[in-house]
């Protein structure tokens, strides 16, 4: 296929690719192959792979793959620190950007589906909970009640109050709370949230399993690799050389949790395992639900022997012309 052209007419968007799926479903396989065939470059999309010596635990592609394959988004972050969707969403979209300006396509690959909703549909401009501005709105409806406060809602948010009841205190209090703290209606901040477009076209591609069980077989010979791997020295490794605690973003990553509380003495060997693949098919349940709460995905069976050229006979086609 010929090179894309170095930038697009402003009209066109240019194209984009998500490939998204459960833990062991083979994505990074598929990236790789399709790197082979197509002007593509990889942008991880995993909260895990962000972390620097945290490979084995993470099924992190091995230096040889990243040789043939490189990922952006990899290896940026030490385990002490915190990364987020909106940091995601802002590094995501620069390397989109760098990307389509080279004449090439971004692959974005990975499974956490937040990331990927924050890239695609922006983030929430609304804030956070302010508990002083609660107390404050609290103790006016207890002099006023709160169908009272519903008449001041209607008189700042009129949409927003049309679509509450009187008596609906909790959320009678957010849309005061919010217009408390930004001076802008909650309608209008959602509002603007949902005409947020992602300046690409994009090629929305699932792989699911067209049998659970089967995914299940693969995460327990995933987990039990990772652990023959050397899962445990490595998390020893990451806490002789970090400042660590367990309730840091990477300690609560799937399997170093658990690898961590083995070595504290908390678990068993054995609930060490039961834990660990416990853990990982609960994250690829949360992850299918995403999915199949998602429209316009392309769904394709993970498990299917052809998976590979079934999903590069549809890119090439979605991309045609370009």
């Amino acid at each position: 296929m010929p090179a894309l052209p170095a930038t697009f007419p402003p009209a066109i968007f240019p194209p984009a690719i998500f490939l998204m799926g459960p833990t062991a479903s083979g994505k990074t396989a598929v990236a790789i192959e399709l790197l082979q065939h197509l002007p593509l470059e990889i942008i991880s999309v995993d909260s895990a792979l962000v972390y620097r010596d945290m490979n084995i635990g993470t099924a992190k592609p091995d230096p040889a793959t990243l040789q043939r394959a490189p990922h952006h988004l990899l290896d940026i972050i030490s385990p002490a620190e915190s990364y987020s969707a909106a940091a995601f969403r802002h590094d995501a979209l620069r390397l989109m950007h760098d990307i389509t300006q080279r004449g090439k396509i971004p692959l974005l690959v990975g499974g956490t589906m937040l990331y990927f909703h924050a890239l695609q549909f922006g983030l929430s401009a609304l804030p956070i909970a302010n508990a002083a501005v609660r107390a404050e709105l609290d103790a006016q409806a207890a002099q006023i009640g709160w169908p009272a406060m519903h008449e001041n809602l209607a008189q700042i948010d009129p949409v927003t109050a049309a679509r509450l009841k009187s008596n609906d205190s909790q959320r009678i209090q957010r849309a005061l709370e919010i217009f408390e703290l930004t001076d802008t209606p909650m309608s209008a901040l959602i509002a603007q949230q949902e005409t947020y477009q992602l300046p690409y076209r994009i090629i929305p591609i699932a792989l699911l399993p067209s049998d659970r069980a089967v995914l299940h077989a693969r995460i327990a010979t995933r987990f039990s690799s990772m652990l023959q791997q050397g899962l445990l020295d490595e998390m020893r490794q990451l806490q002789t050389r970090y400042t660590l605690h367990p309730d840091l973003p990477a300690m609560r990553c799937v399997g170093y949790r658990q690898a961590w509380q083995f070595l504290a003495g908390e678990i068993s060997e054995h609930e060490l395992i039961e834990h660990g693949l416990a853990a990982t098919r609960q994250l690829a349940k949360r992850q299918l639900t995403w999915l199949r709460g998602m429209t316009g995905n392309i769904e394709f069976n993970c498990l299917a022997q052809d998976l590979t050229q079934q999903v590069l006979a549809h890119v090439h086609h979605e991309i045609a012309g370009y």
